[in-house]
C-alpha cells in the first residue's frame, strides 16, 4: 500500500473560544492509503493538550507506513503494530479511517455497513464557544432553529458560568449540556452545578482537571450527570473513569481509530457508564469515520465541520440536526474538486 500525509489548515468561519485558548483555525494531517488504483483517505487531528502536532502527526505517519503491511482488511493485526508505538493517536486515527474508507471502496460498500451498524445516530449537539453571556445567548438563539441540542463551553474563570447558562436559557428551550475542560475546582463545581441543574442543563463534560481525586466525590454529589473526556483517552482508561463520571466522551483522535472507540463503547456499557461521541476541530473527513461509531454512543457532539469557512471533504449531511454520512462506498466523502 502506498501511503501519503499532508498538513491542511482548517480556516474556521469564526474564533472558536473555550477556557484554555482561542483560535481561527485548526491545522490537521490528511492521510491517504492507495491500492488497485483506489484510494482511502483518513485525517489525523492532534490535540495539543497530549503533546501532538499536525507536525508530529505527519512524521509519525510518514515513518511508520511500513506498519501497514499489504493488506489493508487486516486492521486488527495493523491496530497492534500501531498501538505498541507510544502517542500520536490522532495520527493512528488517521491511519485507521484511511482503511476504512480503503476497504470500503474495495468492496463497494459504506464503512459502516461493514462494520455492522446503522447509518445514522443521535443528533449532534451544536457547540456554543465561551464568550460573555449576552453574546452565547445570541449565538444560541440563531442556532435554535437547526439543532436538537446545544453544548455550552465554561470555564471563564470570572464568575459567571451559572450566568452563561441562565442567558443562554431565557434565549431557547433547547436541551443543554456543558463543556468546562478542566476549568473548575472541585468547590466551584459543587457550587454551580445545582444553579446550573435547576436551568435544566443535564451533562457535565470535564469540570474537574483529569485525575483529580475529587472527581469520586463530584460523581457522588452531583445533581447532573458527569462525563469526563481528558481523563479518558484510549480503552485502558475506561474502568478507572467508571469511579468518578456517569459516562466517558470518546474521540477517534484520542482512542486511536474507530475500532479502538468501539472496544470503548462496549466496555463502558459493561461498566454501566453512559457514552458520548466527540470530535476536535475537523473537517467532514473525521466527522465521516466518527459517524461510524456514532450509532452506539448515547450523545453525539460532532460538529467540527460545521464551524468551518469551508469544508474540504464535503459528504457527510446534516439532516434535521443529525450528522449522515451518505451511501458511497468507504466513508462517503471526497476531497473537494
Amino acid at each position: 500500500m502506498e501511503v501519503d500525509a499532508q498538513i491542511v489548515r482548517l480556516r474556521l468561519a469564526e474564533t472558536f473560544v473555550i477556557a484554555r485558548e482561542a483560535t481561527d483555525f485548526a491545522d490537521v494531517v490528511h492521510v491517504s492509503v492507495t491500492q488497485e488504483g483506489l484510494t482511502g483517505y483518513g485525517e489525523a487531528a492532534p490535540i495539543d493538550r497530549y503533546d501532538e502536532s499536525a507536525r508530529s502527526a505527519k512524521a509519525f505517519v510518514v515513518e511508520h507506513a511500513e506498519r501497514l503491511g499489504s493488506d489493508p482488511f487486516a486492521t486488527e493485526d495493523i491496530g497492534e503494530r500501531l498501538a505498541a508505538l507510544p502517542g500520536q493517536q490522532a495520527a493512528k486515527a488517521a491511519l485507521d479511517a484511511a482503511l476504512h474508507d480503503l476497504q470500503g471502496k474495495l468492496v463497494g460498500l459504506p464503512a459502516a455497513r461493514l462494520l455492522g451498524l446503522p447509518r445514522s445516530g443521535p443528533p449532534t449537539s451544536w457547540t456554543i464557544w465561551l464568550g460573555d453571556p449576552d453574546d452565547m445567548a445570541r449565538r444560541a438563539e440563531a442556532a435554535s432553529p437547526m439543532y436538537r441540542r446545544l453544548k455550552l463551553k465554561l470555564g471563564g474563570g470570572d464568575g459567571l458560568d451559572a450566568e452563561r447558562v441562565r442567558s443562554v436559557r431565557s434565549a431557547t428551550d433547547l436541551p443543554l449540556q456543558v463543556d468546562v475542560n478542566e476549568w473548575w475546582s472541585l468547590e466551584e463545581a459543587l457550587e454551580t452545578l445545582p444553579q446550573i441543574a435547576a436551568l435544566g442543563v443535564d451533562l457535565c463534560e470535564q469540570p474537574l482537571a483529569a485525575g483529580d481525586e475529587g472527581g469520586v466525590r463530584l460523581k457522588r454529589e452531583s445533581p447532573i450527570a458527569i462525563f469526563v473526556d481528558e481523563d479518558c483517552q484510549t480503552l485502558a482508561d475506561v474502568e478507572r473513569c467508571a469511579g468518578r463520571a456517569h459516562g466517558i466522551n470518546i474521540k477517534l483522535s484520542k482512542s486511536g481509530g474507530i475500532r479502538e472507540a468501539i472496544r470503548m463503547v462496549h466496555a463502558a456499557r459493561a461498566l454501566r457508564l453512559g457514552v458520548m461521541l466527540g470530535c476536535m476541530l475537523e473537517s467532514g473527513l473525521g466527522i465521516a469515520a466518527a459517524c461510524c461509531v456514532a450509532p452506539l454512543c448515547d450523545r453525539v457532539d460532532l460538529d467540527g465541520n460545521l464551524l468551518l469557512a469551508e469544508d474540504p471533504f464535503p459528504g457527510v449531511e446534516l439532516d434535521d440536526g443529525v450528522q449522515v454520512p451518505s451511501m458511497a462506498p468507504g466513508l462517503g466523502v471526497s476531497p473537494r474538486a
